[in-house]
């Protein structure tokens, strides 16, 4: 018997759908109907399948009409739109899955093999974003270029992006061996034809990275590696300072003294009015990129800030999945306590599109949104899971932990925001506070670091940055 489906979405996706299953009938699908919001649709046919109601009427008609999977095939479609189609079909006990994104429709017709599983990045409810790949192809084709923290999750998907462009040398910077290793090994297998290298070495070591960059003469630098889980950096204030804000004079003064063309920094939302230390430390390197963009030479010193990236080591969305998969509870902070979100492709996209939009000293934000209530998040995964969240999995609230904050901001007070030449980027300048030396500001830290003062560098923190707001 033929696998009956029920398309959610009549629309131009939907009948591409329809026409895939009509000329492969060797796969077994047959297409039951569609479900469509139009009421000039309502009781029509679409490509010869009746459309047999709304959206909200969903579980109405899986009970009259056999049924065995739903495709949601509504590419634009927000995340509201999304959220209520995965409910009514857990409600219906029907199986669920996704066409691709409207730009991959664009580019070509959906195919039966593109047709998915919901990820949790579909909850955004947004397209992702397109890059101008020919202009990233012919800036970074044939360069040499080197990623730090190559083997985190961000560093590893940008090492993924930039080897699709090319490079003359993509060389993979890291601490941990075994991280290294693996994004080595994989990289090596999806790009042979790319010089993969990988490299053992600690930004937290100037003489070791000149040595480095004097023998490999990177051109372009992506500088990713970074301490970044907040309540650890409350805890060990001096590591954040050792690797965020040292780690990062050194990448930028080898940078200027070696003639690299380009170095991209990550930075993040939590920079923005910190109320941690980690926040705070990646605050203060922005500052150090604004300073040593006002200097003569060659390098062109970019940053990028954003918010919370799904899937990344850390992040909430991998916890959230492996306490409902426990059967839970789910932990939230609070039920006001709202993110940014994105996806690890757009957020890597986004880096490696500055390298060549940046002419020195802006900083770079992607246009992300409305920011999203992490309960909400929390109860989107539960029900992904086909799972009734408060009554399947409990959620319980733990209170914020040390250096949170119950809202994210993009952008400091002060800071003018404007449009980049990309059309889903946006860019403002960073400004050193006036009356602070940068030079005296890092002799004092090495000071309280050597001292073991963590009490001392959250105060000199807090003194230094005007919106920071860090616990003592």
């Amino acid at each position: 018997m033929p696998k009956r489906i029920l398309i959610i979405g009549a629309g131009e996706a939907g009948r591409m759908v329809v026409r895939e299953i009509v000329a492969h009938p060797e796969i077994g699908y047959e297409v039951a109907g569609f479900l469509d919001d139009q009421a000039a649709l309502q009781g029509k046919t679409v490509e010869g399948v009746p459309v047999l109601g709304t959206c909200r009427e969903l579980i109405e008609v899986a009970r009259r009409t056999p049924l065995d999977e739903a495709i949601i095939s509504i590419p634009s479609a927000e995340r509201e739109v999304i959220r209520r189609i995965i409910g009514l079909c857990r409600d219906a006990g029907l199986p669920l899955r996704i066409v691709p994104g409207l730009l991959e429709i664009i580019k070509g017709s959906v195919g039966l093999e593109q047709i998915r599983e919901v990820h949790p990045e579909d909850l955004l409810g947004r397209e992702t974003v397109e890059f101008d790949e020919a202009a990233l192809s012919g800036a970074i084709g044939g360069r040499r270029v080197l990623v730090t923290g190559a083997g985190g999750s961000i560093g590893g998907e940008i090492c993924r992006q930039i080897g699709r462009f090319r490079p003359a040398n993509l060389l993979l910077l890291g601490r941990g061996e075994n991280r290294i290793y693996d994004i080595e090994y994989e990289l090596r297998n999806r790009f042979p034809d790319v010089r993969i290298e990988a490299v053992i070495a600690d930004i937290r070591d100037q003489r070791g990275l000149f040595y480095l960059f004097d023998r490999c003469r990177p051109e372009y630098i992506f500088h990713t590696a970074a301490h970044k889980h907040v309540h650890y950096m409350e805890a060990f204030p001096e590591e954040a300072v050792i690797n965020n804000i040292f780690g990062t004079a050194n990448i930028i003064e080898v940078c200027q003294r070696t003639g690299v063309e380009r170095l991209v920094m990550l930075s993040t939302d939590k920079a923005v009015a910190p109320k941690g230390v980690m926040g705070a430390t990646k605050r203060l390197a922005e500052y150090l990129m604004v300073d040593g963009s006002a200097k003569t030479g060659q390098t062109r010193l970019i940053t990028v800030r954003f918010g919370n990236v799904l899937g990344s080591r850390g992040s909430v969305v991998p916890l959230f999945i492996s306490q409902i998969r426990s059967g839970g509870p789910v932990t939230v902070s609070d039920s006001e306590a709202s993110r940014f979100f994105m996806t690890l492709k757009e957020a890597c996209m986004l880096v490696v599109q500055a390298a060549i939009l940046g002419r020195g000293g802006e900083i770079f934000i992607l246009r992300m949104g409305e920011p999203i209530k992490i309960i909400e998040m929390a109860r989107d995964l539960i029900t992904l899971h086909g799972l009734r969240p408060d009554i399947d999995v409990p959620i319980k609230l733990i209170g914020l932990r040390p250096g949170e904050k119950l809202r994210e901001s993009l952008s400091a007070e002060g800071e003018a925001v404007a449009d980049s030449s990309h059309p889903q980027i946006l860019t403002t300048r960073a400004a050193v506070p006036a009356g602070l030396d940068i030079r005296q500001a890092l002799q004092r830290l090495k000071e309280l670091v050597a001292g073991g003062d963590a009490k001392g560098i959250k105060a000199f923190l807090n003194e230094i940055i005007p919106d920071a707001e860090i616990d003592l």
